[in-house]
């Protein structure tokens, strides 16, 4: 059958379209693949978690004073963990002057020690986060022992109720917090000026994974 020229152009239109159609579909379906592909690697990936390795110098520091912590925090009602990161933070990880050999101080625990007492340089915060130099008295240890054990009794009070260091450090003891979070918010201020103390030591108790040497930690 002969088609009229205006049947020949309303099917060369209805063939434009389909055409067109057929573009714009594989355009959109192109959109939906990237879409999904995307969002199945946004749901997919996991959070970016950075793990700090540890040298050996840093090793050595906690295969020597872990078990120590341990034991001393358990039997204290202490958290090893915030003990631990104390001490990697006052000392430099046992690298510091004052940690160092003769003298063994690994907190930075100020006055003396059986009578036993050096002088060092240092930087007090005078509350406001602004950093002034001082020279002040610290006590002098005859091993790490001794500074960890002088640790404990110190944020106990010697377990004498009556002692002001009990009241005063109370707030630090896994009997009276809810996680080591609370122990270091308690000793911000008060065993230490730096204003950003709890942060430093939360940061190093995650990065390090101190929270084994707790209590049932792991």
């Amino acid at each position: 059958m002969k088609l009229t020229r205006q049947a020949v152009i309303n099917r060369r239109k209805q063939a434009q379209r389909h055409e067109s159609n057929k573009k714009i579909a594989k355009v959109v379906n192109a959109g939906l693949v990237l879409f999904a592909s995307a969002s199945t690697l946004s749901t997919l990936t996991a959070p970016k978690v950075t793990v700090q390795a540890q040298t050996a110098t840093q090793q050595n520091f906690l295969s020597t004073i872990g078990g120590y912590a341990r034991d001393i925090a358990k039997n204290n009602d202490l958290y090893a963990s915030v003990m631990i990161a104390q001490a990697i933070l006052e000392s430099g990880w046992g690298q510091s002057g004052l940690a160092s050999a003769p003298n063994y101080n690994l907190f930075g625990i100020k006055g003396d020690y059986n009578g036993n007492t050096v002088r060092m340089d240092t930087l007090e915060d005078d509350g406001s986060g602004n950093y002034y130099a001082a020279k002040e008295p610290f006590r002098k240890y005859s091993n790490y022992g001794e500074s960890l054990s002088d640790y404990a009794s110190l944020l106990t009070g010697d377990n004498n109720p009556n002692s002001w260091r009990y009241k005063y450090y109370y707030g630090a003891r896994v009997s009276a917090t809810n996680s080591y979070q609370d122990a270091t918010r308690h000793l911000t201020g008060r065993y230490a000026t730096d204003t950003r103390y709890a942060s430093k030591l939360n940061q190093l108790i995650q990065t390090y994974g101190l929270t084994q040497y707790d209590a049932g930690g792991s």
